[in-house]
């Protein structure tokens, strides 16, 4: 009788063993997918930083032509 309930209770141990196990890998994919989802938009969220960047750079040399412009437009006006 006891080989049997030490058995019966590996088989029950070994059972949570692989349960938990499954529990664990499931959880592991889950992280993996959402690590590689903020990956995703921390690429799209610099992609977008640079064009307003750009952007930003692009309004700067407008307005300093402009300002040459009407600087040269004043003084010899």
């Amino acid at each position: 009788m006891a080989k049997k309930q030490i058995l019966n209770s590996n088989t029950q141990i070994s059972f949570r063993l692989s349960s938990h196990e499954k529990v664990c890998a499931e959880r592991m994919k889950t992280l993996f997918k959402s690590m590689d989802e903020l990956k995703k938009e921390v690429k799209e969220m610099r992609a977008d930083m640079n064009k307003g960047k750009g952007a930003v750079n692009f309004l700067l040399i407008l307005g300093g032509l402009a300002g040459v412009i009407l600087g040269f437009l004043k003084w010899n006006g």
